[in-house]
């Protein structure tokens, strides 16, 4: 034991080099380290939000929805673009194909092959035929007269349905108008003044 410390040499009076040499190679062993973390952890999070994506661009292709976890579904319906949802049946068909997977049966089949038409009742029967007889008369709706093409607005309920925020935006830039008006009004009433 007495050698082994007889022949090591304190820190201190090691070579300098050999010192900075060692902490530049720590250094760069701990930002490979950290740069792998990191891709490591982005690849992690974006493969997770690529199955709801999958899951959207396959029912709006017309693919088949099978094969994915109740996570996956939860995701892509939660993920699932407002025009994607109002302009087709993916959401449906989602909604869909989860239920199957949790049945059992494998999820759901294409979105073209598993979408199924609801027979019109007799009376929706009838006001389909009677459309193009009606024109552009006015309507009775319940107790109100409604006439094709005509839109009621009303002002104070479109300013009482948008954001505080937006509302406050908006008066601030109106007083700011308001103040630029009174400004060039007073410099032309100055600039008329003096003349």
């Amino acid at each position: 034991m007495r050698t082994a410390l007889s022949h090591s040499r304190p820190i201190g009076d090691r070579p300098a080099g050999a010192w900075l040499r060692g902490r530049a190679i720590g250094r760069r062993v701990g930002a490979v380290a950290a740069l792998v973390l990191v891709l490591l952890a982005c690849l992690a999070a974006s493969a997770g939000a690529d199955v709801g994506e999958q899951i959207i661009e396959r029912c709006t292709h017309g693919q088949s929805l099978s094969g994915f976890s109740q996570q996956a579904y939860r995701r892509a319906l939660q993920e699932l673009p407002t025009e994607v949802e109002e302009y087709s049946n993916c959401a449906n068909l989602i909604r869909r194909a989860e239920l199957a997977a949790a049945a059992g049966r494998g999820g759901g089949a294409g979105a073209g092959g598993s979408a199924v038409a609801t027979p019109l009742s007799s009376s929706e029967r009838k006001a389909l035929r009677n459309i193009p007889k009606t024109g552009a008369a006015p309507q009775r709706v319940g107790s109100e007269l409604v006439r094709p093409g005509v839109i009621h607005a009303n002002i104070a309920s479109a300013l009482s349905s948008l954001p505080a925020p937006l509302l406050a935006v908006l008066a601030f830039l109106l007083a700011c108008a308001l103040a630029l008006g009174a400004r060039a009004i007073g410099r032309s009433v100055v600039a008329r003044r003096s003349d």
